[in-house]
């Protein structure tokens, strides 16, 4: 067990009390009554919900012993927080999704180990799966969260407003250069927007890691003590995404917002998850990320499933997990969510259910690229970091910013925090 005593960012002093008496022994989920699980996610998409409580009736169908599982959504923007305070009060769900909270949760012994009970399960293939997928949720060669949802990040491309600009792009040779420049033209042209990158909206920094890793830049070192937003290739990174906002309005500057899949922007960066949301109001393409300075590359955006340590029934949990994210389950859950298992990750098979991709977009977009895949920034103490973040980054979206100084305030800001 991770004995490290790192307070969770944005949560108070009574989170630390409860998570370490998770820490002392979970319970043994050997009680009489029937058991009831519950697991927080932050989906709230009907038909996601339909399959998972398809899949939680089933297994109960052979579990007598659990009476109920419940799904409750929380709302994305406060998952984190809901869920913490959840565990702080006593009232921790027995499994939880997870995203960049998983680090504090692991550091904090607030999770159950999950590797010896996957392996354990017959048919469950616990060498299925792919270890860029695994490497976020594990510690010490253990696994604390099966990551169910694998997508990388890409760029959709609205091929109609191109051509209403007269612009067209190579995706085989496509780079950043040149997407702000068919960016700039279709703001120039048309008044729609050029490129922007989903749910950044200059307050979500961490999601330009979709950007700057193209120039070979990192948020920080490796080993996650030392600011690198200091770098020579992150200032690269950040002159292009500044001169963007600011000289050719290639991306919409500060306080201007453009929905590309409501047709008001010629390109995102999204996950391709995300394709759900096109309702065929315009032609589009999806590809690759563009190549930056230092060549191509993917970025991942990932979310786990993990059993709380606090959990009552943890056995149970456990097992109910096994079950939720076996191979047959896994190919079920992969019309939403891009699966951690080989076998499944071909076009055909992740197309086999999806309404809205082909085979070969899946294949170029996601498959192609997982296994080079590196994540979005990910530390202990998120909140803090994303909030002395971005408020050391607010001086980078004026006209005259001193790029390098505000990104040596950055390291100013969030060193502290690293060094804990």
């Amino acid at each position: 067990m991770i004995r490290t005593r790192k307070v969770l960012g944005a949560v108070a002093l009574t989170t630390v009390i409860a998570l370490s008496a998770a820490c002392a022994g979970p319970a043994t989920g050997t009680s009489d009554k029937a058991v009831e699980l519950r697991m927080t996610v932050w989906t709230s998409d009907k038909a996601q919900l339909k399959l998972f409580d398809s899949i939680a009736a089933a297994y109960r169908a052979d579990h007598p012993d659990v009476a109920k599982i419940t799904f409750e959504s929380l709302p994305f923007a406060d998952y984190n927080t809901t869920l913490t305070t959840q565990i702080a009060g006593g009232n921790a769900p027995d499994l939880a999704w997870m995203g960049d909270l998983s680090r504090d949760l692991i550091a904090s012994d607030a999770l159950v180990g999950l590797t010896d009970k996957f392996k354990a399960t017959p048919g469950w293939k616990y060498d299925d799966l792919l270890d860029s997928a695994t490497a976020e949720y594990s510690h010490d060669g253990t696994l604390y969260a099966y990551p169910f949802s694998n997508s990388p990040y890409a760029l959709y491309v609205n091929t109609d407003l191109l051509a209403k600009a007269g612009q067209k792009i190579d995706p085989a040779t496509l780079t950043w250069d040149q997407v702000a420049a068919a960016g700039a033209a279709v703001h120039a042209k048309t008044g729609k927007a050029g490129f922007v990158v989903r749910d950044f909206d200059y307050k979500a920094w961490n999601t330009l890691a979709t950007v700057w890793t193209g120039w070979g830049a990192s948020a920080w070192s490796a080993d996650g003590k030392t600011c690198t937003f200091d770098s020579h290739e992150m200032q690269q990174a950040f002159t292009f995404l500044h001169d963007a906002a600011f000289k050719t309005q290639a991306m919409p500057g500060p306080g201007t917002t453009a929905d590309f899949f409501a047709g008001d922007a010629a390109f995102t960066v999204a996950q391709v998850s995300r394709a759900s949301l096109l309702t065929g109001t315009f032609k589009f393409g999806l590809y690759p990320l563009p190549a930056g300075s230092k060549g191509t590359y993917s970025v991942l955006g990932q979310a786990g499933m993990g059993v709380l340590a606090s959990s009552k029934h943890p056995d149970q949990a456990a097992d109910f997990l096994a079950y939720l994210t076996d191979p047959e389950n896994a190919a079920k859950l992969a019309q939403y969510f891009p699966p951690p298992r080989k076998s499944l990750l071909t076009g055909d098979k992740l197309a086999a259910n999806n309404k809205v991709l082909k085979p070969a977009q899946l294949q170029d977009a996601v498959v192609d690229q997982l296994p080079d895949a590196v994540p979005l920034p990910n530390h202990t103490s998120p909140a803090e970091i994303a909030q002395k973040g971005k408020t050391a980054l607010d001086a980078m979206w004026r006209a005259d910013a001193d790029i390098p100084a505000v990104l040596r305030s950055v390291c100013a800001a969030i060193d502290p925090i690293l060094a804990k």
